[in-house]
């Protein structure tokens, strides 16, 4: 598994809540345990009490997304930082038995985490996949969507840094909008226009 797959537990944490909306999946067990995805062991250590601990965490999560979309890159360094110290892991070499065409064990770094609770193990290798990402791409690689109300997390990882919404969905709504709000400037003007033409043609008409 990558280092970079990581990142994308913070992502998903992140994007639980959605605070404009008034939105939050994240209440139940259950929800904690989805999370995990395919890493069962994990999401077996989840309990009810896990639910108030990952929003804790999401709520620092979202921070450093925010203060890396403000441009404050220094904050959203501090910030990952102190999740990194409160929750830490172990990089392990890890094959999994995979084996290539030749019976070369395919080796690649793995993020042991040593947990107390489901909360700290998710946590550690939020945390750390998120770090990688920004140490390897730049602080400004962590967004916010810009089409509002959504402000759901996300990693850009376009080749010209160019990314500016979470999902397809959000782009399309966001272009429809700003689409709509030209075709309503330009017929303000349109209309402005016709009235200050009218009103010359008034003012003229009366002067003579």
């Amino acid at each position: 598994m990558e280092l970079a797959y990581y990142s994308d537990y913070a992502v998903r944490l992140v994007n639980t809540e959605e605070p404009a909306r008034g939105q939050d999946s994240l209440t139940s067990v259950e929800a904690v345990r989805e999370l995990f995805g395919a890493n069962q062991s994990a999401a077996r250590r989840a309990t009810d009490a896990d639910v108030t601990r990952f929003r804790s965490v999401r709520g620092r999560l979202r921070a450093v997304f925010e203060a890396a979309d403000g441009g404050d890159e220094t904050l959203a360094v501090d910030l990952l930082n102190s999740l990194l110290l409160e929750f830490p892991v172990s990089p392990q070499i890890s094959g999994h038995d995979v084996r290539d065409d030749d019976g070369t064990p395919l080796w690649h770094m793995h993020l042991a985490d040593h947990p107390s609770n489901a909360t700290a193990g998710f946590a550690a290798i939020a945390a750390m996949g998120l770090a990688f990402h920004l140490t390897e791409y730049g602080v400004d690689r962590l967004g916010l969507c810009e089409a509002a109300p959504c402000r759901n997390a996300y990693l850009d990882t376009s080749t010209n840094r160019s990314r500016r919404y979470c999902s397809d969905r959000c782009a399309t709504r966001a272009n429809v909008a700003a689409y709509r709000a030209r075709k309503r400037l330009e017929a303000d003007r349109a209309v402005s226009g016709l009235s200050a033409d009218s009103a010359q043609r008034t003012t003229a008409n009366g002067e003579r």
